[in-house]
């Protein structure tokens, strides 16, 4: 019986390896210097009584809720590493090229300041590498609605490197 056990045990463990993901991919020559963080609490606005022309907003967060601002450089041949990120982050890229990397996909998109690709939103939750594959310094800017407390290394979530890319 005890070796029976002892067997099943070996076999359990192999399978648990063998399923653990690779470790988290590091960024190298990516960095990330806050702009500015603030503290909203809950928001609940709606401008549909009050519009401009036709343009309205409705924003509705369910706890208390930080708006950051983040400046990020990226020197040739740099990447961010795979992660995510808890919530929405609006982009604007403000200087060279950067390239956005969906694990989902394993696709691609090219992002150039200047052009009307300049500007994306990343969802969150969706896990990214951001790569310069340029010759010159790609730099852009990052708008988050997130969680209250999620500042600066806390708001990437780390993620695997994807094994299909």
């Amino acid at each position: 019986m005890k070796r029976i056990l002892l067997t099943a045990s070996t076999a359990l463990a192999g399978v648990v390896l063998a399923a653990a993901p690779a470790a988290a991919t590091p960024g190298s020559n990516f960095v990330p210097s806050p702009v500015v963080n603030g503290h909203f609490g809950t928001l609940t606005i709606n401008t549909a009584d009050q519009k401009t022309d036709k343009w309205g907003m409705v924003l509705k967060t369910l706890d208390d809720t930080d708006i950051g601002a983040d400046q990020l450089t990226v020197q040739p041949g740099g990447y961010s590493g795979w992660h995510a990120h808890p919530a929405p982050v609006f982009i604007t890229v403000t200087e060279g090229t950067i390239e956005w990397y969906d694990a989902a996909t394993c696709a691609a998109h090219s992002h150039t300041a200047g052009t009307s690709s300049a500007s994306f939103i990343e969802p969150p939750y969706a896990a990214h590498n951001v790569r310069n594959t340029g010759s010159g310094v790609a730099r852009f800017y990052a708008i988050v609605i997130k969680p209250a407390g999620y500042v600066g290394l806390a708001f990437r979530l780390n993620r695997d490197e994807p094994s299909s890319c």
